[in-house]
């Protein structure tokens, strides 16, 4: 819904890969892309059931193992300071979109049905994604500095990187002896910090979306462009009678309100799903020490 203009007639999303595995790790980041994905899909009609294995691998595994293996390797030579993180996540976040792109182009060489030639699908996705990601990569970027400076200890990909203290002591640097950790800044209301975020993302669902770019993304400009979409018009999406399909809530005119009132819901319920997986997976994971 948030698409910002990256060319002549091309927009860009956020994927969030990268950003979803610097600040909650690989393994849930990549179980977050998969719940986004899952609810476009039955809401909005967007990206499609039967390929949803294949949007998880290309836009979830993909770019969350290529962001946080270029991320963690950063920071381990990088200087430990807060900067460093927010570099390493920008660069991590660059990278990732264009290494998603070729990963759809794997992906087209296995099954692909159309006789473009792959290098011409290679070169035009990569080409068109490199730009992608660059707003990608500046999104991520702000969004880890701000969590950074109000609460360091909730970004996981930034965890075990402070520096140990240094005495000089008799002329050489020897260790100090570990001290209390520090208090985070609003360390006793997390509350605040997710409401914050669960208000920002109604506020652009809701209000910002309106604004957005409404020229097609990287892959619908590339497959329009190189043919690759000749044969999508034959199928029909398995949930294009949804209410919220494209969305827009099915018999409100306005426009502005329908697609408003479409992105707070599409929060809701991905807020909703993504809390009861994780709760789920939270109850096995206490459940499996008992049983052993």
């Amino acid at each position: 819904m948030l698409n910002f203009p990256v060319a002549a007639g091309t927009s860009g999303h956020l994927l969030g890969g990268a950003l979803a595995a610097i600040l909650v790790g690989p393994w849930t980041g990549v179980l977050c892309i998969a719940v986004v994905l899952l609810m476009q899909g039955v809401l909005f009609a967007d990206g499609g059931l039967t390929a949803l294995g294949v949007n998880i691998d290309v836009m979830g595994v993909v770019t969350v193992v290529t962001a946080y293996a270029l991320f963690r390797g950063l920071v381990l030579v990088l200087p430990r300071t807060r900067r460093s993180v927010t570099l390493a996540s920008f660069v991590a976040a660059l990278v990732s979109v264009p290494a998603s792109a070729a990963a759809f182009t794997l992906v087209y060489a296995v099954g692909g049905t159309t006789d473009v030639p792959l290098g011409k699908v290679l070169t035009a996705m990569v080409g068109v994604h490199v730009l992608i990601g660059i707003g990608e990569a500046v999104i991520t970027m702000l969004t880890v500095g701000a969590v950074l400076a109000v609460r360091p200890d909730l970004v996981y990909g930034a965890r075990g990187l402070t520096a140990p203290l240094k005495l000089r002591v008799g002329g050489e640097l020897v260790d100090a002896a570990p001290a209390t950790p520090a208090t985070p800044a609003f360390a006793g209301s997390p509350r605040k910090l997710w409401i914050g975020g669960v208000v920002t993302a109604l506020v652009l669902a809701g209000f910002v979306s309106f604004y957005a770019s409404a020229s097609p993304d990287g892959l619908e400009k590339v497959a329009a462009d190189q043919g690759i979409d000749a044969k999508a018009e034959e199928y029909e999406h398995a949930t294009a009678d949804s209410p919220l399909a494209d969305y827009g809530v099915r018999g409100i005119a306005a426009e502005r309100l329908s697609g408003g009132l479409a992105g707070v819901i599409g929060v809701g319920a991905t807020l909703a799903a993504g809390t009861g997986v994780f709760l789920v997976v939270r109850r096995r994971r206490t459940a499996a020490p008992e049983s052993a």
